[in-house]
């Protein structure tokens, strides 16, 4: 029987024992002794976000079916179990065996958002492990990083052995495999590194030198290693109906913040939006065979015991076997109460007979992201949708039942003006406009609600939008200002709400999103003063940040306040993330003159991507 690291009276004393306790449904127990390596699997923030995470159940399900490895899960402890640990000396520990990290031979960490960088200090500095590289030994875990992050590592890189860049099916068996042999080999724990650098898409950043010139920007990155390569490229697994995906994935005790089943239909996006790093990251588009996943569908449901299941992907309604999926889960589980929720459908493709088919969804409200609120600015992000569209697919959704819509935007977009800041007050007011004119007072289910919400443009790395420049916190402030004030003039403005976002978190995360190995300073020091859950705005301390970047003579808005020129070295330009940089730079010059590029379905636009050999690339070629 195990034994639990926290005692009763610890576990009594801190909001969520559940959350560090383990043995859920579906979690694997194995014999410690009869393993050859033991892999802990990090989520840096609370075990109910990290238990909605398909990354660390995929890689879970994965290493755990090799019969020489087990793989376990560890989150990061929340602030009152965070303090009780320090008190009493108790090291940061897995949830399956409750053996402490530093134990293990791995420590993966998931790098999903920038702003959880600080609770990678903080679980390994609870699990005893130094904060840099250079200063472990065999003692110690191999730290690896993976995940969209990870195409910018440098940030954070002096606190990683190695970073993973790609997708986990490829190359972590080979990753293992030379483990293995080195340990048996006897050889030093460098020498292992070097080996691992020669995998594809397997970057260590010790074997890197980075120089920079007098006004700081980068000179050069090179190899300081001859076996090290220059370049470092994003692997990618081409055939998703043979990817590796658990059909008994751990049911958590507590409610997360996605609790239900998660059937992941495709990978990639054929639309090509210039702000999103996803859509252009995970191309091409892999869909996976709609037979296969109806009977992983079956499996999930039956080994869970959920209720609901989802259709993940980033366009779910570009899948083109979602009508047959959805009309199999609806007469083989609907009749047995199974919700079924379709995120990432795009309203223009948003139909009275998608609508009329999911059960119960008109519990909830409709949500659409037109990410601006003008015609304008969605021809520069080539977002690929008119204010036809959105205002058709709305009247589509009124007349099917709804009467409540989420609308997404942005605030601080590139060449965005007011007149486009004030568009999305105007566009929320012509929706809740149409509600009134298309359904006749009698047949109303009560008044509409149209609830809009902007984030802040960030500029990420492998998107068009990579050389921007960012607002600043009161610029962003001022915007939201400009449409807070614009909702409270509209005619409909009591069936209008409006949210907005922390606008120095925003500023942070482009910082950490575009940042260099000079930035991995800042962190350690603003970690040191306290600072852990960024992402989580009442733990969020400014003060932190400005003193941090302060004392260590790193400037922050050389990071976002800056457009760079095309020319310039960028941090991340050592990897070949897949889509070529003269795409980049062709989109980034279409932006400009809001030029809209058609959706690889239309057109190829030679994004680079036909080079893998499959996908959407290749679909109308056979």
């Amino acid at each position: 029987m195990r034994k639990l690291a926290l005692t009763d009276d610890i576990l009594l004393s801190i909001s969520e024992p559940a959350r560090y306790i383990g043995g859920e449904v579906n979690s694997v127990l194995k014999e410690k002794d009869k393993v050859d390596i033991r892999f802990a699997m990090c989520f840096p923030d609370v075990y109910e976000i990290g238990m909605s995470h398909l990354g660390i159940k995929i890689l879970y399900d994965m290493l755990n079916r090799r019969e020489d490895v087990w793989c376990e899960r560890v989150y990061s402890p929340w602030t009152d179990l965070d303090g009780i640990m320090r008190q009493r000396q108790i090291p940061l520990f897995a949830l399956e065996s409750q053996d402490p990290i530093r134990d293990f031979d791995f420590l993966g960490i998931t790098l999903q958002y920038e702003m959880c960088y600080t609770n990678i200090l903080q679980i390994l500095d609870l699990s005893g492990i130094p904060f840099h590289a250079e200063d472990r030994t065999w003692d110690d875990p191999i730290v690896i990083g993976g995940g969209p992050c990870a195409l910018n590592p440098e940030p954070i890189a002096p606190f990683f052995d190695m970073f993973y860049i790609g997708e986990g099916e490829v190359c972590y068996d080979r990753l293992l495999d030379t483990y293995k042999l080195c340990r048996a080999q006897n050889k030093t724990r460098r020498e292992f590194l070097l080996a691992a650098a020669q995998i594809p898409g397997i970057y260590v950043p010790m074997f890197y030198d980075v120089t920079y010139r007098e006004d700081g920007t980068i000179q050069s990155m090179k190899p300081n290693e001859p076996d090290v390569p220059e370049t470092v490229k994003r692997v990618l697994w081409m055939d998703m109906t043979e990817a590796v995906y658990p059909d008994k994935p751990v049911v958590p005790f507590i409610k997360a913040t996605q609790d239900k089943v998660t059937l992941e239909v495709m990978r990639g996006c054929i639309r090509g939006c210039r702000f999103c790093q996803a859509g252009m990251i995970y191309r091409p588009v892999r869909e996976k065979d709609p037979k296969h996943l109806e009977k992983l569908a079956d499996a999930l449901l039956h080994n869970t015991g959920y209720e609901e299941i989802t259709l993940s992907s980033l366009s779910t309604s570009d899948y083109r076997g979602v009508d047959e999926l959805l009309n199999y889960l609806i007469e083989k589980h609907g009749k047995n109460g199974v919700n079924i929720s379709l995120p990432s459908l795009r309203i223009d493709q948003f139909s009275l007979d998608v609508m009329s088919k999911v059960q119960d969804i008109k519990k909830s409200s409709l949500t659409f992201a037109p990410e601006a609120g003008s015609q304008r600015m969605r021809d520069v992000i080539n977002k690929g949708l008119t204010e036809e569209t959105i205002l058709g697919g709305a009247e589509l959704a009124f007349k099917g039942g709804w009467n409540k819509v989420k609308l997404y935007f942005m605030l601080g977009l590139p060449g965005e003006n007011e007149d486009d800041v004030r568009g999305i007050a105007e566009l929320s007011e012509k929706i809740a406009e149409l509600y009134y004119d298309t359904v006749p007072k009698e047949e109303r289910s009560g008044k509409c609600s149209v609830t809009a919400s902007t984030s802040f443009f960030v500029p990420k790395p492998f998107t068009p939008f990579q050389w921007a420049k960012m607002d600043s916190a009161d610029e962003f402030l001022h915007k939201a200002a400009i449409v807070n004030h614009a909702m409270k003039e509209m005619l409909n403005r009591k069936s209008l709400r409006y949210h907005w976002h922390e606008s120095d978190v925003s500023v942070l995360e482009g910082i950490f999103a575009r940042g260099d190995r000079r930035v991995a300073d800042v962190i350690e020091k603003a970690y040191r003063k306290g600072s852990i859950y960024d992402a989580w705005n009442e733990r969020f301390v400014l003060e932190n940040w400005t003193s941090s970047f302060e004392e260590c003579g790193v400037d922050p808005d050389f990071y976002v306040r800056r457009e760079r020129p095309v020319d310039e070295i960028l941090p991340w330009d050592f990897i070949d993330a897949g889509v070529t940089r003269s795409f980049l730079e062709r989109e980034w010059a279409n932006a400009k003159k809001g030029i809209v590029t058609p959706n690889c379905r239309e057109r190829c636009s030679g994004c680079g991507m036909k080079k893998m050999g499959g996908g959407v690339c290749f679909e109308d070629q056979n």
